[in-house]
């Protein structure tokens, strides 16, 4: 690898063309990256959403949900499936392992589901959803105006998200909250009876007119005329005007019905900080820049708002750039502060402000490189990404500082300065190139780690293999370049080239006089220093129960999302008036900006797959300068004080893509059995001091009504229970039996059942024309009000419910253990089973597999190192560096109160190259003074003297780089760098330390064993 630096030295102007190339690209490389929160992640999941209007969670089930699943069960790479009916609605969830191509995964289903679609009923509607997390909007915008809501709901599509949509990278516009108009045709049945007609003959009427066919084409004059006959219905008097066929008289729809244009039913609720509005969402195309969507829209609402008038404001309720700058400038301020403590710790240890200089500038040259590699990969500037690149930056400058430093002392000598640059660089070559290699070659297991954790690491590891691979580039080319115009030549009358070699030794250096009694001492009890290193490291060990731990950390995000749920059956305007308890409460308290309230339902089929329609949805925006996690307890205290208000529930934002919550999945052969199973669980977790709210989604019964068909008495009428099951199903729910565009939309037409029944009286009274005459309902049924499940869930075909926790601390290690002893215990009827998910099967799925990946990392290391030494045995005792390194690691975390999560194992995974860089560096250059004729403790003592300063350095570099993030400098966006920061610096600390010590003792009693037998062997000879 030294002929890189030869090449240089031979090429300085083009070495210096090429950095100033990798300046101006790196540059452009930056601004062009996009800024998101996180890596673009598609969640591995397919939503079918299904409406069946009418129909109870029993009949959905059987007609509807138990169907599909069964339908999609083998579709390719399906992992489980599960289902929620609900009245009127199925929810089918498709989960797939990851990697699997979820748009071919989606075309499956969407074939499945043709298959089956003769057997679903003609009034279920379905639609099949995916979701990735460049579906969430990335800016929402509330409206309130003095205009007339259907007024603004026009203006606004007309104009408003016109004008939106023509926004670079914008994907979509949606308008929530609008009410939709319909025509509705109330039939008067007595003036149909007198003209001999029905309801049927308004149908027919609908159905043979204001439709446009094709008639053919004629040919005249040389002009083909294209022929088309009828014409188009283009308002309600239009269609009132439609002529019934049949009767005693001429007859028009107007003269025997009613025709309006009416509002449709309302059936949600939209409100921002308690005044009706609408909502504007907006998201982003996949290769949008959430940051540079997010300032274009915000710069064009001012003339949008004027445009509007009448008094017409918009108020932002949520957007993501905010946060994401916050977070990207955070950790920016963090890395730059890291360098400079870098530079600073060079400085202190070189003397020198040019030699300095020539490893500074290796930092920024590395990172510019990584940006140019970031863009061709195609990543973008993330928490994830930028995090690794602030962790890399005490890293990158390793190899810099091993040469610069190596250098240096060759001048030192009085060699000439193209000589001493070129031995100096040949003489490191090999050892950080091998580290390098090392470092890099940990991540490959990555590979291996499945689910979110393996999906979002992945850039975080590439990042930091380009930012590696960088560094040694530059320390190869760039520095012995710029040490050649730099670092001054010492006289030659400082040296004589004739002079005999000088034992360094002789002349220690003030640290070499601190370090060279410790190691002699060693060397001289390899036994002691062992036995101590080992108690050391096991008592690390035994306080490792010390530690929490968790999944991935609160980022830290402000916003919340609170949940209430009323009592079923309970109508709109009850759960108006609950909603508006809560949105009273959360407006009181201090830090909380926006609250944004939807009731019933969301118009978004993808938020019911998520939330259902039975909720009512506080989206809460808080100030993001307030304490995020003061703010949630003191929320959930105002919360708690609500009477008479449903079940209302917290959920942060966590970490923006995965849930904090503890989930216990209970399954059973029956509904008693199951609700017995889940009160049993409910009640044993609920009093735990480890759990701040313990919810379940078992709904309480429903009460409905049953009517049950006399199957005889109604054969004997001409009836089946078929039959009379429709002729009540059409008269309750009346479909669109057509529809009409009227100034450009699309107006849906409903005939109206004004004798529609609306009491359990009027059921029963309900008359049912037969063959035999007209009979009442309960003549033919029998029509009672019972009780059901308002929704029904199931888990691979198996009837389930869930019981959701949230810890009240960050330690969900230990709230886990809790929970699962309390489930343990718990007496469940026979047949009922409870199993530990949510993010406790999380953590645990995750740091297994990280674990083995931490094994894995430490056999390519183990295979690089005999690669590198062509060795066996050395190899072996380098790796012994490793398990000293938890030392630091678990102490410091138990010392900080960071609890050890994911990040925390990604930084162990990276912690295992970096301390074997030391170790490869320190046994290279002994093994190089043991081949010059040394004995081995002599070779020992040189090797870790000569060695000590370029690893305190690196070691210290690195650290003093990562202290900003371990500390929380800003505060802000370091959930992901701040753990792996602490697990790096704690292990480094340790590491070091005990490279230093130990690894030259192990050195000595295995390596200098052949050498003590030959000395004893000729002891007796003599």
């Amino acid at each position: 690898m030294h002929l890189f630096s030869v090449f240089s030295l031979r090429n300085r102007a083009l070495i210096a063309l090429v950095t100033i190339v990798v300046g101006v690209f790196g540059g452009v490389s930056l601004t062009a990256l996009k800024q998101e929160l996180i890596p673009s992640l598609s969640l591995p999941q397919i939503f079918i959403v299904t409406s069946y209007p009418g129909a109870s969670p029993a009949v959905v089930e059987k007609d509807v949900s138990t169907p599909i699943e069964s339908a999609i069960q083998g579709v390719a790479g399906l992992d489980s499936t599960t289902s929620t009916s609900s009245a009127g609605a199925s929810n089918v969830t498709a989960s797939f392992d990851y990697g699997t191509n979820i748009v071919t995964a989606e075309q499956k289903i969407q074939l499945a589901l043709d298959r089956i679609s003769a057997q679903l009923p003609d009034s279920a509607e379905t639609q099949v959803l995916s979701f990735s997390f460049s579906d969430l909007p990335v800016i929402q915008i509330a409206v309130s105006s003095d205009l007339d809501p259907h007024e603004l709901s026009t203006k606004l599509e007309d104009s408003t998200v016109i004008a939106l949509k023509k926004v670079d990278n914008v994907a979509d516009v949606t308008l929530l909250g609008t009410r939709d108009q319909r025509i509705e045709i109330t039939p008067n049945t007595t003036k149909l009876a007198e003209r001999g007609l029905s309801v049927r003959a308004i149908r027919a009427a609908l159905d043979n007119n204001g439709v446009l066919l094709p008639a053919g084409q004629v040919t005249e004059n040389g002009e083909t005329l294209i022929v088309q006959a009828g014409k188009r219905i283009e308002s309600a008097g239009n269609l009132a005007d439609l002529p019934i066929v049949g009767g005693f008289r001429a007859t028009q729809i107007r003269d025997v019905a009613s025709v309006r244009v009416v509002d449709d039913p309302i059936v949600g609720i939209s409100r921002v900080n308690g005044k009706p509005s609408l909502t504007i969402a907006i998201t982003k195309t996949p290769a949008g820049n959430t940051v540079a969507v997010s300032r274009d829209v915000r710069a064009i609402l001012p003339n949008l708002e004027s445009a509007l008038g009448h008094n017409t404001k918009f108020s932002i309720v949520f957007d993501q750039a905010p946060f994401i700058e916050e977070s990207i400038k955070s950790l920016a301020t963090e890395g730059l502060l890291g360098l400079a403590f870098a530079v600073i710790v060079i400085l202190l240890f070189l003397l020198s402000v040019r030699a300095t200089l020539v490893t500074a500038i290796s930092i920024p040259a590395s990172v510019l490189i990584t940006f140019i590699g970031m863009q061709a990969s195609g990543y973008t500037l993330n928490i994830i990404t930028l995090g690794a690149l602030t962790i890399a930056i005490g890293r990158v400058v390793d190899d810099s500082i091993v040469v610069i430093e190596n250098i240096k002392r060759h001048l030192s000598l009085g060699e000439e300065k193209v000589a001493a640059i070129l031995a100096a660089v040949r003489e490191v070559a090999g050892a950080i190139t091998a580290s390098t290699i090392t470092t890099v070659a940990v991540f490959l297991p990555l590979a291996l780690v499945g689910d979110i954790t393996g999906e979002l690491f992945r850039p975080f590891a590439l990042t930091v293999t380009i930012a590696l691979g960088a560094s040694l580039f530059v320390a190869l080319t760039i520095v012995p370049v710029l040490a050649y115009w730099f670092l001054g030549q010492i006289a030659p009358a400082a040296t004589s080239a004739k002079s005999a070699p000088i034992d360094e030794l002789d002349r220690p250096t003030r640290l070499q006089r601190g370090y060279l009694p410790i190691i002699r001492w060693t060397l001289k009890r390899p036994i002691v220093t062992i036995l101590i290193a080992v108690l050391l490291l096991g008592g690390t060990f035994a306080a490792k129960d010390l530690m929490k731990t968790n999944f991935i950390g609160d980022s830290g995000q402000n916003t919340l999302t609170v949940s209430q749920t009323m009592p079923l059956g309970s109508s709109l305007d009850v759960r108006d008036v609950a909603a508006k308890k809560v949105e009273k409460a959360l407006l009181g308290v201090d830090g909380v900006v926006t609250v944004q309230l939807s009731v019933g339902s969301a118009g978004s089929a993808l938020r019911q797959a998520f939330a259902g329609t039975g909720s009512s949805t506080f989206s809460v925006t808080t100030d993001p300068n307030v304490n995020q996690v003061q703010l949630q307890a003191r929320v959930r205290k105002v919360l708690k004080t609500i009477d008479h208000a449903g079940d209302i529930s917290l959920a942060a934002s966590s970490s923006g893509f995965a849930s904090s919550n503890i989930n216990v999945n209970i399954t059973a052969s029956d509904d008693a059995d199951l609700r017995a199973a889940t009160a049993e669980v409910l009640d044993r977790v609920s009093g735990l001091k480890v759990v701040a709210q313990a919810t379940s989604n078992l709904s309480n019964s429903q009460p409905f009504i049953s009517i049950e068909v006399n199957r005889a008495r109604a054969a004997k009428h001409g009836l089946s229970e078929l039959a009379i099951g429709s002729i009540i199903t059409q008269a309750m729910n009346p479909s669109a039996v057509g529809s009409v565009v009227i100034d450009e939309k699309t107006l849906s037409i409903y005939i109206v059942n004004t004798k529609a029944p609306d009491t359990i009286k009027e059921i029963r009274a309900f008359v049912i024309p037969t063959a035999t005459g007209a009979l009442h309902l309960g003549d033919l049924a029998s029509v009672t009000e019972t009780n059901g499940p308002s929704s029904i869930t199931t888990i691979k075909g198996e009837r389930s419910a869930t019981v959701a926790i949230t810890p009240n601390s960050d330690d969900v290690g230990t709230a886990s253990n809790v929970v699962s002893a309390a489930v343990a215990r718990a007496d469940l009827p026979a047949g009922a089973d409870a199993e530990i998910a949510g993010v406790t099967a999380q953590q645990s799925d995750a740091f297994g597999q990280l674990a083995i990946a931490l094994l894995v990392a430490i056999l390519i290391v183990y295979v690089v190192m005999v690669a590198t030494f062509k060795s066996l045995r050395q190899p072996l005792l380098l790796l012994i560096s490793v398990p000293f390194a938890a030392t630091g690691a678990i102490a410091l975390q138990i010392l900080s109160g960071v609890p050890l999560g994911v990040p925390s194992l990604i930084g162990a995974l990276m912690l295992i190259g970096i301390v074997v860089t030391n170790a490869i560096v320190l046994v290279d250059l002994i093994n190089q003074y043991r081949a010059r004729g040394l004995a081995v403790a002599a070779a020992i003592v040189h090797g870790a003297a000569r060695r000590l300063r370029p690893i305190l350095m690196t070691a210290l570099a690195t650290i003093f780089a990562l202290v900003p993030l371990g500390i929380g400098v800003t505060g802000k966006g370091g959930f992901i760098s701040q753990p792996l920061a602490i697990i790096v610096i704690g292990g480094l600390v340790s590491s070091t330390v005990l490279t230093l010590v130990v690894l030259p003792t192990l050195y000595y009693l295995v390596e200098g064993a052949k050498e003590r037998r030959q000395a004893r062997a000729l002891a007796r000879a003599a």
